[in-house]
């Protein structure tokens, strides 16, 4: 069952996996709303009978310094990201628990444990899904067969810098779209070397099927989280992060 906002991919993706051989289904889906991830489910359920796996895997970024981001940056990206996997966990968790063993995963960032200059909005959101998951963790230690798994990805070849192409009309800034991280140096250079998403998408298959809680994809985020607990522990300062993109 595949949920996006953008209809033409969402079909081509059915497309690929029914072409395939597989068993595929997409129901757009702004994440932003609880009511459409609660029709996702219903839906879910009419169609495959239970839900054993959800991952919540949406992503927007808004780039600027804290006191240049607006409100609808604030609320565009808090929705999509944030609010998309606090409305996606209570909503397919008490399905997976009736249906007895399954896994929750949720999208963070490497920017989840660490914040870079220039991504406010983004950063906070992704620190939440963090807190969100390890919350989601613990209360899940009584039951043996529900885990759950949050996924920190460094650089991935994906298009969430062109995620303004998807911003809700009333929540845009003046008339056009930021080009926001499109127009970036920093990420422009990411994006070059970045990893590819099935890669990606093995690491979180072996981590479900391990019942590993954090997923990171690049060494150089493991590198400074170590930094910044060894730094916290010293003397309390803020060590060096990984990216800039202010």
């Amino acid at each position: 069952m595949l949920a996006d906002i953008d209809e033409t991919n969402l079909d081509a993706v059915v497309g690929e996996i029914t072409s395939g051989g597989g068993d595929a289904i997409g129901v757009v889906t702004d994440v932003r709303h609880q009511e459409q991830i609660q029709a996702l489910a219903d839906k879910t359920i009419e169609t495959y009978g239970k839900v054993n796996l959800a991952h919540n895997n949406a992503g927007v970024v808004t780039v600027g310094p804290l006191e240049d981001l607006t409100l609808n940056d604030w609320e565009w990206t808090l929705g999509v990201n944030l609010w998309s996997c606090i409305f996606g966990t209570t909503t397919f968790l008490p399905l997976i628990k009736e249906a007895g063993e399954g896994h929750i995963v949720n999208t963070s960032s490497s920017e989840g444990l660490q914040a870079s200059g220039g991504t406010g909005a983004y950063n906070v959101s992704k620190f939440g899904i963090i807190a969100l998951t390890q919350t989601l963790a613990r209360e899940l230690k009584p039951f043996d067969d529900i885990n759950a798994s949050v996924l920190c990805p460094g650089p991935v070849r994906t298009k969430i810098v062109e995620s303004e192409r998807h911003r809700p009309e009333e929540l845009l800034n003046g008339d056009g779209f930021d080009l926001g991280l499109l127009d970036n140096e920093e990420s422009q250079g990411l994006l070059a070397g970045a990893m590819d998403p099935a890669i990606v998408a093995d690491m979180v298959i072996s981590g479900i099927k391990d019942e590993t809680f954090w997923l990171v994809t690049h060494d150089e985020t493991k590198e400074a989280v170590m930094a910044q607990a060894t730094a916290l522990v010293k003397d309390g300062s803020l060590s060096k992060s990984v990216y800039d993109f202010s």
